[in-house]
């Protein structure tokens, strides 16, 4: 019997750069949203930690972080710097998946963008060329709450749409 309180645990960033946002265009043939505009991320597995030395036993600190840094290094080849928490969200994808979805910010570290084959397109945008995008529902929102704290308001301030 499928257990209906399970969910997908992802994390996304949004990643600046000289007062510029990556986004990246999904590939056309993704279960969810093919071919819409989005920020790199993914999700949580088991296999992301328990592989690993537990931080302390049967525990493992950081593992989202962790499963972040991946993702981004293996999707678009970069390495970011201190994460921060933006926000969370609930979506029920297009294939009926229950993802929780946390959402980060963070600035570029090192790496030029190398896609890989999830994504088919990528572009360094400010807030207002974002708008130009097909982005996902809610990105652009977020992209402007990173904006607006990186322009130096209080992210405690800063609210959804």
């Amino acid at each position: 019997m499928e257990n209906k309180e399970l969910h997908r645990i992802v994390a996304t960033a949004i990643i600046h750069k000289d007062g510029k946002f990556l986004i990246t265009r999904r590939s056309l043939n993704k279960n969810a949203f093919p071919g819409k505009w989005t920020v790199p991320g993914g999700g949580l597995s088991t296999d992301d930690y328990i592989n690993t030395p537990p931080t302390a036993p049967n525990i493992w600190y950081f593992a989202l972080e962790n499963v972040l840094r991946r993702e981004i290094a293996e999707e678009v080849g970069l390495e970011i710097g201190k994460i921060s928490y933006l926000l969370d969200l609930v979506l029920i994808r297009p294939d009926g998946v229950k993802a929780l979805t946390l959402s980060f910010y963070a600035p570029w570290k090192s790496g030029e963008v190398k896609l890989n084959d999830e994504s088919i397109g990528h572009a360094w945008v400010t807030f207002e060329e974002a708008k130009k995008h097909d982005l996902i529902g809610g990105i652009l929102e977020e992209i402007e709450m990173t904006d607006k704290i990186l322009k130096g308001q209080d992210p405690s301030t800063v609210k959804f749409g």
